[in-house]
């Protein structure tokens, strides 16, 4: 049950961070976003009724069990390490317009 509805949000949505409010990383992750001007879905798993069973969810599908999980299109990002990884490569924008999460202003 809770994998259908882990796997319904992030087909629906283009970007998903699955985080808890007191997570520092999740605000890394989070504040990145906003700053990039993205549109994202934020689930704080610590504030769902089945936030522990959407948890070991998103641990059995990706292999990751900690938080922020991230998915960009559709696609298993990682957690915060794996977002800044992309940013400073210059890949994290591309993910985030291709999702159609950024829309890039013409000047």
């Amino acid at each position: 049950m809770a994998l259908n509805k882990v796997k319904s949000i992030v087909s629906s949505t283009p970007v998903v961070v699955f985080s808890k409010t007191y997570c520092g990383y999740c605000r890394r992750v989070k504040d990145l976003f906003k700053q990039l001007g993205a549109s994202f879905m934020v689930i704080e798993l610590d504030e769902e009724r089945d936030g522990d069973e959407l948890q070991s969810a998103l641990a059995a599908w990706t292999g990751q069990g900690t938080v922020p999980n991230v998915f960009i299109g559709g696609k298993h990002i990682g957690g915060c390490d794996s977002v800044m990884e992309k940013h400073h490569r210059g890949e994290l924008v591309t993910l985030l317009t291709n999702a159609g999460a950024v829309t890039i202003n013409s000047a």
